[in-house]
């Protein structure tokens, strides 16, 4: 296969171009089916599959306004059906997307949204395009036996999480409504069933073109390259004129590597980085068995199906990058028509990733120590200070806010004295830091105060999520709504956050999690 460069759209009979941006019957705002008009091998139609009684639990009237969304299922029961796959939302055309995927190291060769719906894809007043997909909407192609359907607990944990991640600065899927049907669900028990309607800058992941490279050797992956990278790398695409999978690879490559680091850093074990769980726009994605550390664990993970620990909190760097070597490995033949060349210069983009990652690790921690720059030097305070949180069993949320704090000198004005108390051996740490900080180049007082918007004091804690989870499925619905609302300013303190930001009690402490299905 000749190497395969990006075409003038002009150029091309039918480009993926024109099926993004002049499709016939496109709406300035609404729905829009680009995705499913690349063709049936592509995705399936999925049917309505209604639910008994659908009750709307939680709403995002914020990402609402952001969308250009209309409505609101509080008081609109043909949107509240639609969003409860009862009814057909105005425009949309349900489709189940394919894919495949390695899990936890093993090739699956076919598996697909087996419990999710595309609706289609949501253009914004701001030209921005969105998918919308109901998630436990009932069976599809692609549910291998299954229900199609999810319980009301991880459809609770991913709306928390997912939010809270947004307004941490995590890239992320995001949650616009969470909708109680009505119907149980059995998994070890029976359980509440209820549907979550996610919101992502697509949800095309690595196992997207594995499924079509691996699965079906080699048909159709320039389209489905050419459409991803007019989604979501045209601005790079337009400033070179190298090959479509070489634009994806880099792109890929850098979205893994910033969106790791920043999981690092703020302690989050997503808990199943399947390759169908790496989404090619660099957004998180599945928020099953995810959890936030607490106290500080070098070896966190919370997973109950890894029961190897592939997928906890040291692995994720190196399992995103197995993850983009995979994706390397699909996109061989559109890179080079030589085999070594092509080789050559996928190995040359996938070394470029630890260095990538690292880069990005060194600025969140520079900025969340409060220092102009992470250097060499700097090696042995930043290894004694995980040491320290690690033997002193520190919560690591906290432990980072109290340097903000005290950067600051605002231990006094805050909650924390009521929520952490710092060992001796940190406060000696803290001796070394502060002369360290001394020798900071540049505003050294800009430094200081953004300490505050890089240390949050609240984060998604597992006892909390879990008690939204138990709540909610009792029927109470304020403190659910109390915990998504105080989510949203996670860098601030407020009124009440003694409750709010502490560490959990022994007996609150989550050390399994589950993803559901």
């Amino acid at each position: 296969m000749p190497s395969r460069k990006r075409q003038d759209p002009s150029s091309r009979n039918s480009s993926v171009t024109d099926r993004l941006n002049r499709a016939e019957g496109a709406n300035a705002l609404g729905f829009d089916h680009s995705y499913a008009r690349l063709g049936a091998a592509f995705s399936t139609p999925k049917p309505l599959d209604p639910v008994s009684e659908p009750q709307l639990l939680l709403w995002n009237q914020n990402l609402a306004d952001t969308l250009g969304w209309s409505g609101d299922p509080h008081s609109d029961t043909a949107q509240l059906a639609a969003l409860a796959g009862n009814t057909p939302m105005p425009d949309s055309q349900p489709i189940a997307t394919v894919y495949a995927g390695h899990q936890f190291g093993q090739y699956n060769p076919q598996l697909g949204d087996g419990r999710a719906t595309l609706l289609g894809e949501w253009l914004t007043p701001a030209g921005a395009r969105f998918d919308i997909q109901l998630k436990g909407a009932g069976p599809t192609a692609y549910s291998r036996g299954g229900d199609g359907r999810s319980p009301i607990g991880p459809v609770i944990r991913e709306y928390l999480v997912s939010e809270a991640m947004h307004a941490l600065g995590v890239p992320t899927t995001r949650a616009l409504a969470a909708v109680a049907t009505g119907e149980p669900v059995v998994r070890n028990q029976i359980e509440p069933g209820a549907i979550l309607t996610r919101v992502a800058s697509s949800h095309l992941r690595v196992g997207t073109v594995q499924y079509f490279a691996m699965t079906r050797g080699g048909d159709d992956v320039a389209t489905l390259v050419d459409y991803v990278v007019d989604r979501h790398f045209s601005t790079a695409a337009e400033a070179s004129d190298q090959p479509a999978a070489v634009t994806l690879l880099e792109g890929v490559c850098e979205h893994f590597a910033r969106l790791v680091a920043h999981w690092q850093v703020l302690g989050f074990v997503h808990g199943v980085l399947n390759t169908d769980n790496a989404l090619l726009c660099g957004q998180t994605i599945d928020y099953g068995p995810c959890a936030f550390m607490d106290h500080f664990d070098p070896r966190a993970c919370f997973s109950s199906i890894d029961r190897q620990g592939r997928y906890a909190w040291p692995n994720q760097p190196g399992i995103m990058h197995w993850n983009l070597a995979v994706l390397a490995e699909c996109l061989l033949p559109l890179i080079n028509e030589d085999a070594d060349a092509a080789r050559q210069g996928a190995q040359e983009i996938v070394d470029r990733y630890p260095s990538r990652f690292h880069a990005h690790h060194q600025r969140w921690l520079a900025a969340k120590l409060g220092l102009d720059a992470v250097t060499e030097a700097d090696g042995p305070l930043i290894q004694s200070f995980h040491d320290l949180l690690a033997n002193e069993s520190l919560d690591v949320t906290l432990a980072f806010r109290w340097l903000a704090e005290l950067a600051n000198d605002s231990l006094d004005h805050t909650p924390l004295p009521d929520l952490f108390t710092a060992p001796p051996a940190l406060l000696s740490w803290a001796d070394d830091w502060q002369t360290r900080r001394k020798a900071n180049k540049g505003d050294t007082s800009a430094i200081t105060t953004a300490l505050y918007s890089v240390n949050p004091t609240i984060i998604p804690r597992n006892h909390l999520v879990q008690k939204a989870i138990d709540l909610t499925e009792s029927g109470e619905l304020a403190w659910v709504k109390a915990l998504v609302d105080r989510g949203r300013r996670p860098f601030e303190w407020q009124d009440g956050d003694v409750e709010w930001a502490r560490s959990p009690e022994p007996e609150e402490r989550v050390t399994r999690t589950f993803c559901g299905t």
